[in-house]
C-alpha cells in the first residue's frame, strides 16, 4: 500500500519506518526536510508538503506536537484537505484536543468525504522502534477494521475505543498516570536517598511488588544513572496535561493529583528542562530538597 507519513520526531521516525520495513510503499514530510534523511536512505520518498503526501497515498498517518500543528497539516494552504479524496483515510498519531480532533473529522468528511481515525499512542521511543506500542484509536469501526493491520505494525496492543474523540480522551487518561507514576517515582527515591537506602535496591524491589510501574522500572535506573535524554520530553507531557485539564474543566471534573503534575512539570519547564526527558522531574525534587545552606 502507499503510505504517507508527516511527523518525524522522536515518536513519528521509528513509526514510520517500520511501515516501510513491512513492505509499504513510504512518502513523508517534516517541517524540517533534514529529520527524512533517514528515512529516505533507508527507501522512502520525502516531499515538500503534505499535500503532495497525500496524493501519493491511500492512508496518511499525522505525529505532530499539538493541535494547532494538526490543524495546519490538515487545513494548511498545503494541506491534506487540498488533494484529500472520498477514499482517504487519515490517521493522527498526534496527542491534542478530543474536542478538536471531532471537528476536524467533521471538517474533513465535509469537505473531501474522507474518513478520520484518531489513533495516540503509548510506549515511548522504546515502544516506536520495537513496535510493541498501545493504541488507542476512535473513529468509525468500520475504517478501524480496514486499517487495523497498518496499526498493528505499529503497535502490539491496537484498541477501538470508541467514536472519533475517544482515542485523545483515553491518551488524556493515559498521561495522568504517566504524569503521576512519575511524581511517585520521583518521590521514592527522593525518601529513600534521604533515609539512606540505596535507590537502585528500592527500585528492584518495589519494581516486583504491588508499588511497581512501567515509570519505576524504566525511569527510575535512569534517574540514577542521571541519563535525561529524552524518550518523551517535559514539554510534551506537560502539554498533554493542559489538555487533561482542560477536559477535566470542561467535563466539571476535579481532579487534584494532575493539577499537581502540571504545577511541578511546569516548573521544570521555568529550570529551562522542557526539552529533556520527563525522568528530569527528579531534578526539580533534587532542587525542592536541597539543604538550606545549598540554596
Amino acid at each position: 500500500m502507499n503510505i504517507g507519513y508527516i511527523g518525524m520526531g522522536i515518536m513519528g521516525r521509528p513509526m514510520a519506518h517500520n511501515l516501510l520495513k513491512a513492505g509499504h510503499a513510504l512518502y513523508v514530510h517534516n517541517r524540517s526536510p533534514e529529520k527524512c534523511a533517514p528515512l529516505v536512505k533507508a527507501g522512502a520518498t520525502a516531499l515538500d508538503h503534505a499535500a503532495a503526501v497525500t496524493r501519493a497515498a491511500a492512508v496518511v498517518f499525522i505525529n505532530v506536537p499539538d493541535t494547532g500543528d494538526v490543524e495546519e497539516v490538515i487545513f494548511g494552504d498545503h494541506g491534506i484537505a487540498q488533494e484529500a479524496s472520498e477514499s482517504l483515510v487519515v490517521i493522527d498519531n498526534s496527542t491534542i484536543s478530543p474536542d478538536a480532533t471531532r471537528e476536524f473529522a467533521r471538517r474533513l468528511k465535509r469537505q473531501r468525504g474522507s474518513r478520520y481515525l484518531d489513533a495516540p499512542v503509548s510506549g515511548g521511543d522504546v515502544g516506536a522502534k520495537a513496535g510493541t506500542l498501545a493504541i488507542m484509536v476512535g473513529g468509525d469501526k468500520e475504517v478501524f477494521e480496514r486499517c487495523r493491520g497498518l496499526l498493528e505494525v505499529l503497535g502490539s496492543t491496537v484498541v477501538h475505543v470508541g467514536a472519533v474523540g475517544m482515542g485523545q480522551t483515553c491518551k488524556a487518561c493515559n498521561q495522568l498516570f504517566c504524569a503521576l507514576h512519575l511524581l511517585a517515582c520521583c518521590e521514592g527515591i527522593t525518601l529513600a536517598r534521604r533515609a539512606g537506602l540505596d535507590p537502585k535496591t528500592m527500585i528492584e524491589v518495589v519494581s516486583r511488588g504491588a508499588g511497581g510501574s512501567w515509570s519505576l522500572a524504566n525511569l527510575g535506573p535512569k534517574i540514577l544513572r542521571r541519563d535525561f535524554a529524552p524518550g518523551f520530553m517535559i514539554d510534551l507531557l506537560s502539554k498533554d496535561l493542559r489538555l487533561g485539564m482542560e477536559l477535566a474543566g470542561r467535563l466539571q471534573t476535579c481532579l487534584p493529583g494532575a493539577a499537581l503534575a502540571r504545577q511541578l512539570f511546569t516548573a521544570a519547564q521555568a529550570h529551562g528542562l522542557g526539552r529533556q526527558g520527563t525522568q528530569a522531574l527528579a531534578r526539580i525534587y533534587e532542587h525542592l530538597n536541597q539543604p538550606e545552606t545549598q540554596m
